[in-house]
């Protein structure tokens, strides 16, 4: 499936390459409940070469509608713990994982490329603190996988 997509290093690990990408919705792809611009068109090229999961507590009720149409599968979870079993069930090794919320601790601390995104809503220290890569929006997050050397650049020891 990720054939197509450049082997990325996650940070301080060799080469690999990805097969999955798990994203937060609320704060992170959306603002408000409200999908992001630009963001739909990056999911639709990521899902060429990756899965894409959407993991959310959908505190505005909207992900799914906002999602709809999309090549994602959308889960709503309550708690970080959550969104880490699907890491977990994913097998990790092959993970990308974004979000901006403290609840995504958890989710970034098992995925083997982890991104945080200080967007709309801000970010969570705690997330920070596990993040490999921070980045100002999801557009940046996004657009670091459809162009690994940027990540790559990022990355290097």
């Amino acid at each position: 499936m990720s054939d197509r997509l450049p082997a990325l290093p996650p940070a301080g690990r060799p080469e690999q390459r990805f097969t999955d990408l798990i994203v937060d919705f609320t704060g992170t792809l959306s603002r408000d409940g409200v999908l992001l611009p630009g963001v739909a068109e990056r999911l639709r090229s990521l899902a060429q070469n990756l899965r894409i999961t959407v993991l959310t507590a959908d505190t505005f009720g909207t992900a799914v509608a906002q999602l709809d149409g999309l090549p994602v599968k959308v889960r709503i979870v309550e708690t970080g713990a959550e969104k880490a079993e699907v890491v977990r069930a994913t097998a990790a090794k092959g993970v990308i994982a974004i979000g901006n919320g403290r609840n995504d601790a958890p989710l970034l601390q098992l995925a083997e490329l982890a991104i945080a995104v200080v967007g709309p809503e801000g970010a969570a220290a705690e997330l920070l603190r596990v993040a490999d890569v921070v980045v100002r929006d999801i557009a940046d997050a996004l657009d670091l996988i459809l162009h690994p050397l940027r990540l790559k650049a990022t990355l290097r020891e």
